[in-house]
């Protein structure tokens, strides 16, 4: 799996409440564009958010299903964007003496994706979700209204 790690300045709960919040995926993860429905008990094993990846007028409905969860401390996902394939998506969340590391993994586990090699799949992945956990880290630590 493809690895990226962050520092966010804030508490485990409160970057894992971000994971929690179905609704907010849009904002935060790189390539999703709308969130249509959640499923009632998210993040719950086999839940699902029903989401668009890309822009009008050729975005992609999907879903997201939750695979495995044990909050605060970890989230795994599969994410599908047919007909590119899927992706098995997992985030660790560590207590830090400055708040929360945050680890998040990616590989393409069917479709076209999965035929390239860890090398290849990182040259898109590594930028993709350096990105997705500074907004992640940015919404964590919003302060509330």
């Amino acid at each position: 799996m493809i690895e990226v790690r962050m520092a966010v300045p804030t508490s485990v709960e409160q970057v894992f409440a971000v994971l929690a919040d179905g609704w907010s995926y849009a904002g935060w993860v790189v390539g999703a564009a709308h969130i249509r429905e959640v499923d009632a008990g998210w993040p719950g094993t086999g839940t699902r958010i029903h989401h668009s990846v890309g822009a009008w007028p050729v975005a992609v409905q999907d879903v997201t299903t939750v695979l495995d969860v044990d909050p605060p401390r970890m989230l795994e996902l599969e994410a599908r964007l047919w007909p590119l394939g899927a992706a098995r998506i997992r985030f660790d969340l560590k207590a830090t003496s400055d708040g929360c590391e945050v680890t998040m993994l990616e590989e393409a586990i069917k479709g076209p994706l999965s035929l390239l090699p860890a090398p290849a799949q990182s040259l898109f992945l590594v930028p993709r979700n350096r990105e997705t956990l500074t907004r992640l880290s940015a919404q964590s630590t919003r302060k509330p209204t």
